[in-house]
């Protein structure tokens, strides 16, 4: 399938809008009563930053698996892949377990600290790869890195968790995504961020271009592949931290996003961050919406969604592709 670039990305716009609509009109109690004098209080003031700021969410998530698949020329590859996720999770917990989970003193967390420590924490788990790495020249350093990182910070917050099983249930909130917290504060800040990261990655996208032929060649090209990485990183990480400090740690989306414009369009680097990031808010959003449909008045957490679609979105793509040709 080949659909042009404008058309998917209008499409995808379309798709975002409406679920924005939706996440508006449809809560955890169902549709919206507009003709409740208060109800209008709960549309500005709840739903519709809560939809909007899911969906700069995903768009963070995607525009960062864009780039951090062409940076490791790596399908694979996604935004948590040098430690980001698992530095947030391992900076909340200690936080927790210092704090304590009281009511008072988790709402305080929620409303003032927690997403600035969770944002912290990841810049200190890509820190601490780029410091194993021995800096951004080695692709593969950089990736073992990154999966050492990521064990050893898990297992820190394995241990945290132990030594404060009060946290328990705080902790799984963020290990599973959840957009009940988002507003308007929220919206700016990722909103600010990804704007950042897309500008990097949008200048940098040439470089991602020479290197999908070689780093070898790349270098022939006038390519600087030390800065070019280093922005990269730095880009992915912003748009990576930005998202898990608010949203806490939403699983595959972006995996899926690159892969679900490439399978639609093929295209050069460029193009496919801002379509990813089109898609990552789409898909992230649609996800939200369910969570708060499927078991209503409950909510299901948004990443057990996002894992549930991204897994089986795999699944069907790997047999897809693993058939045999008549």
């Amino acid at each position: 399938m080949n659909v042009r670039p404008g058309l998917l990305l209008t499409l995808l716009l379309v798709i975002g809008g409406l679920g924005v609509l939706a996440g508006v009109l449809i809560g955890s109690t169902g549709w919206a009563d507009l003709q409740d004098d208060g109800m209008a209080v709960i549309l500005w003031e709840i739903r519709l930053p809560r939809s909007l700021g899911a969906w700069c969410a995903g768009a963070l998530l995607g525009m960062a698996g864009a780039m951090a698949q062409g940076l490791f020329r790596n399908p694979l590859a996604d935004p948590y892949l040098l430690g980001s996720a698992s530095g947030a999770g391992l900076a909340v917990a200690v936080a927790l377990a210092l704090t304590g989970v009281s009511p008072q003193t988790s709402s305080l967390l929620a409303h003032v600290g927690l997403t600035g420590i969770a944002f912290v924490g990841t810049l200190v788990g890509v820190g601490l790869t780029l410091v194993l790495a021995r800096g951004v020249e080695q692709t593969l350093r950089l990736l073992l890195a990154g999966v050492v990182v990521g064990v050893v910070l898990n297992a820190l917050t394995g241990l945290a968790t132990l030594w404060a099983p009060d946290i328990l249930r705080a902790m799984q909130a963020f290990l599973l995504g959840n957009t009940g917290l988002l507003g308007w504060s929220s919206v700016a800040v990722m909103a600010a961020s990804g704007a950042a990261a897309l500008l990097i990655g949008l200048v940098a996208s040439p470089a991602l271009d020479a290197l999908t032929l070689g780093e070898a060649t790349a270098a022939s090209l006038g390519v600087r592949m030390g800065l070019v990485r280093l922005l990269l990183i730095f880009a992915f990480a912003l748009a990576t931290g930005a998202a898990v400090a608010q949203t806490g740690i939403v699983a595959f989306v972006g995996l899926v996003a690159p892969h679900l414009v490439r399978v639609l369009c093929p295209m050069l680097h460029g193009r496919l961050i801002l379509l990813s990031a089109a898609a990552g808010g789409a898909l992230l959003l649609a996800a939200d919406v369910l969570a708060r449909g499927l078991i209503r008045p409950q909510e299901l957490p948004v990443g057990l969604v996002t894992a549930l679609l991204g897994g089986v979105y795999l699944l069907v793509l790997m047999h897809r592709r693993g058939a045999p040709k008549r």
